[in-house]
């Protein structure tokens, strides 16, 4: 009967835990300065074998619970931190990103003015531990927005720096349970693909004022990671959101249908394959056309021998320096 009485929180942070014992004391630092205080934090640590998990437990936080699983993936933790939450306004932040201490009271803010909504998110920095940060690129979104309702999503996610990303996310739980939350077993992209349904089906409050630290070197469309997962879930799963799509967005998914495939051939480049990055750029020219970093990534993958590693690095450095003022 007691528990029956205990409030809830206004909001449920979830945070998956695997090996990052030297970057989650910044972030659990970063969820105690917020000007809110009325959260819980569930931690679900999958299956570290370092010492992040007594980090948490150090901090004695009544606020902040740490679950324990064996390794299960980022998907499997934070559908498990989901299903332990007690609020209806759900979180994320992962181990090795940080928020700026007004991040959860803007994602308040976006809820209680857009009502319609059921997603929230802001802008955010990408850092790198040189100490160089930029704010994330968007395009697309009508002029002078600072603030208010994304109306093409999939229009400003297939030209810009993802708009979503998952350490600068809200998402009511009836939304994320409704989309069956984090796909699992899909090995990258799962994050992208969660917002794509969502995106789909509601109606997303965006501020552009950059609120949370991304602690990456490079873009995420740069980074190398695992090679992409065959076969390809994401992929899959994105063709078959097409039924839902609105007339209006339909051109707009398409382009982030083509995006999502270039970004594969952009990691089979980078290792070598480029048998496998034609055939993604071959499908990304059959969903969304061809486009002029299309045809950047072909003339990487057509080159002969060794000339792509060098050519791939031109063309690298000029994309970034005319198209995100990147100087290297």
């Amino acid at each position: 009967m007691e528990t029956d009485l205990i409030k809830s929180p206004v909001l449920s942070v979830v945070m998956p835990l695997y090996n990052k014992e030297k970057e989650v004391g910044r972030a659990l630092r970063s969820v105690q300065a917020q000007t809110v205080i009325d959260w819980e934090m569930i931690v679900v640590n999958d299956g570290s074998t370092d010492g992040g998990p007594e980090i948490v437990q150090r901090l004695d936080d009544g606020r902040i619970i740490l679950l324990h699983q064996l390794n299960a993936g980022v998907s499997a933790a934070r559908n498990r931190g989901i299903q332990e939450s007690r609020a209806d306004l759900i979180v994320f932040l992962d181990a090795d990103d940080e928020w700026a201490s007004d991040f959860l009271e803007t994602i308040l803010r976006l809820r209680e003015k857009y009502l319609a909504c059921d997603v929230f998110a802001t802008g955010y920095f990408f850092c790198s531990e040189n100490g160089a940060h930029r704010d994330n690129v968007l395009r697309g979104l009508p002029e002078r927005f600072r603030e208010g309702i994304l109306t093409d999503y999939f229009g400003v996610a297939a030209r810009s720096d993802p708009p979503l990303w998952s350490s600068a996310v809200a998402v009511t739980k009836r939304a994320i349970d409704a989309v069956g939350g984090f796909p699992a077993g899909v090995t990258a992209g799962e994050d992208l693909l969660t917002w794509a349904r969502l995106a789909v089906r509601y109606k997303i409050a965006y501020a552009t004022k950059p609120s949370a630290f991304f602690w990456a070197p490079e873009r995420l469309s740069d980074r190398p990671g695992r090679l992409p997962q065959q076969p390809d879930i994401v992929g899959i799963e994105l063709k078959k959101l097409t039924t839902e799509i609105q007339p209006d967005q339909y051109d707009s998914f398409l382009l982030y249908r083509g995006l999502w495939h270039r970004m594969r051939a952009n990691i089979f480049i980078r290792a070598g394959q480029k048998n496998k990055a034609r055939l993604e750029l071959n499908t990304s020219r059959k969903i969304s056309g061809c486009n002029v970093r299309l045809m950047a990534l072909a003339a990487v993958a057509y080159i002969p021998g060794n000339g792509n590693k060098y050519l791939y690095s031109l063309l690298r450095k000029l994309y970034r320096k005319y198209i995100y003022g990147i100087q290297e």
